[in-house]
């Protein structure tokens, strides 16, 4: 399946769709146990959790994924252990939540 990734105004920027897609993983059980976390890291640069139990998603139907273009620009996801994983450059948290997206959009939840 191709992507469009032209940026579309009548589509929601990858912060309100997180949180939205937070809002519907919320079922007075999740949110206890699981959820997404959002940490720096010192080199610098971002790492992004998001906990897949009970959300429906295959974790094993994610194909690792490596960007490295500069010392400061890169962005690498994966998942593992029913989560999603990122880790990447300063600027490119919006990048990694991007495809955090764009993998759930191929999913048949």
């Amino acid at each position: 399946m191709a992507h469009d990734l032209r940026y579309d105004p009548g589509r929601p920027d990858v912060w309100t769709w997180l949180q939205s897609w937070f809002v519907a993983q919320c079922n007075d059980d999740w949110e206890h146990g699981q959820g997404i976390t959002i940490t720096t890291l010192d080199n610098p640069g971002w790492t992004v959790t998001v906990d897949l139990a009970d959300t429906g998603l295959d974790a094993d139907s994610y194909p690792r994924r490596e960007v490295h273009r500069s010392e400061d620009d890169w962005c690498v996801t994966w998942t593992e252990n029913a989560t999603f994983q990122a880790a990447c450059g300063p600027a490119n948290l919006a990048e990694a939540l991007h495809e955090f997206r764009l993998w759930i959009s191929t999913q048949a939840v």
